[in-house]
């Protein structure tokens, strides 16, 4: 929870100095060279050494960076604003930090549960992840409109110290088998599997184009500026509610065990996904016409109808988002052995990562040229339309059976 206050609040101080989208969605595109290269490596890491230790290490280096964001905070508030590369380099290096960590610790789940389990541990993460996303944007514009972003910040460097505890408990997790060191031969190692695993490269690529193409987040301090108002409260709420819908997916996912046919759940899933996606374009693009009124920055005179109406959408869309993710997940564990998940993990973070920063920066270029509600419109359809083909060209994905897990 802390890292999404966090999230929620840079976006909100870089909006807050520079009044630009774009430099908003420049977060996550200056990140999204390094943090390939550090899914990748991380992925290594994994293999080759006790996950423990990289997890350790990686969670570390996100804490300080969480540190220099607070001093950055504090200079704000006594004198001239720091230069944006500032926030844009300790972003970067939180970035870095959390891919690493994510790589490593979806790779430990197979070594500490049985197969069975795969899938309804990834339900109860996402049951986990929903709780986060909903608790920590709602807190992140209470916190930003009540004390500033500085001790925004600092709750989530406090809040890092309970995160860290579960990481410290874990047992040793080294490897089971001589893994190459990280480098070049490891790494092609890696890519050389993959292109082995069309049903993982399928998985891969239609997360791609949900993320690339459906990812609104970048757009929500100017939504809350310009379409239905409310300032850094609607950002929370906003946030919030797709993690709502992630939350409330994952309570109710008990059925996911008796679902085998993979592939076709995400292509549906998917589909939905983007179907929300453009309907919150839609709520948007009515706001911006005049439909529910005017607009003012004050929450209490926010447009009711237009809040309740996009976040129902973006609810949706967490929800179909976290359905494709459990099977997503689920099938990359069980399909791949123990001795490679940690390189193809580091791929998959590379997508779930870097993917949503190239929505960022389509969301951001798109509504800078054209609109604010265009970018969410045209992607949630490109998004209904790329995954309706990849279901009906890929056989293998198509057809792949849980029962029978292959790559």
């Amino acid at each position: 929870m802390g890292a999404q206050l966090t999230v929620v609040a840079v976006g909100l101080q870089i909006y807050d100095l520079t009044a630009s989208t774009l430099a908003v969605s420049l977060v996550g595109g200056i990140a999204l060279l390094p943090m390939v290269v550090a899914g990748l490596w991380g992925g290594m890491l994994a293999d080759a050494f006790d996950r423990r230790i990289v997890l350790i290490v990686s969670s570390l280096v996100g804490w300080v960076t969480t540190l220099g964001l607070i001093a950055l905070s504090v200079l704000t508030a006594m004198g001239p604003a720091p230069a944006l590369w500032e926030f844009y380099l300790l972003t970067t290096l939180n970035s870095i930090a959390a891919t690493v960590s994510n790589t490593t610790r979806s790779a430990v789940f197979p070594r500490i549960l049985p197969p069975e389990h795969i899938a309804p541990a990834n339900a109860l993460g996402g049951i986990g992840f929903g709780l986060q996303l909903t608790v920590g944007p709602a807190l992140a514009g209470v916190l930003v409109a009540a004390f500033g972003f500085g001790w925004t910040y600092a709750v989530d460097a406090v809040l890092f110290a309970a995160g860290f505890l579960g990481i410290l408990s874990l047992p040793s997790l080294t490897p089971l088998e001589d893994a190459l060191r990280p480098g070049w031969r490891s790494l092609r190692e890696g890519i050389a599997f993959l292109r082995r695993a069309p049903n993982i490269r399928s998985g891969f690529l239609i997360d791609v184009i949900a993320m690339g193409f459906g990812r609104p987040y970048t757009l929500f301090p100017a939504v809350a500026a310009l379409a239905i108002g409310g300032g850094a409260i609607t950002v929370g709420v906003l946030t919030a509610s797709a993690a709502a819908g992630v939350f409330v997916a994952g309570l109710f996912s008990g059925p996911v065990g008796h679902v085998h046919r993979h592939g076709v759940a995400i292509g549906r899933a998917v589909m939905v996904y983007g179907g929300c996606i453009l309907a919150f374009g839609l709520v948007i693009g009515a706001m911006q016409t005049g439909w529910f009124g005017t607009v003012t920055s004050s929450f209490a005179h926010v447009n009711p109808v237009a809040l309740v109406l996009a976040g129902v959408a973006l609810a949706g869309s967490g929800a179909a988002d976290e359905v494709s993710a459990i099977f997503r997940g689920t099938m990359l564990i069980v399909a791949v052995p123990d001795g490679m998940r940690g390189r193809l993990q580091g791929i998959f973070t590379v997508v779930v990562t870097g993917g949503p920063r190239i929505g960022d920066l389509y969301a951001g270029i798109l509504a800078s040229l054209v609109a604010l509600w265009f970018p969410p419109v045209l992607g949630g359809f490109a998004i209904v339309v790329a995954a309706a083909t990849i279901v009906r060209v890929v056989r293998p994905f198509r057809e792949y059976d849980a029962r029978m897990p292959t790559p």
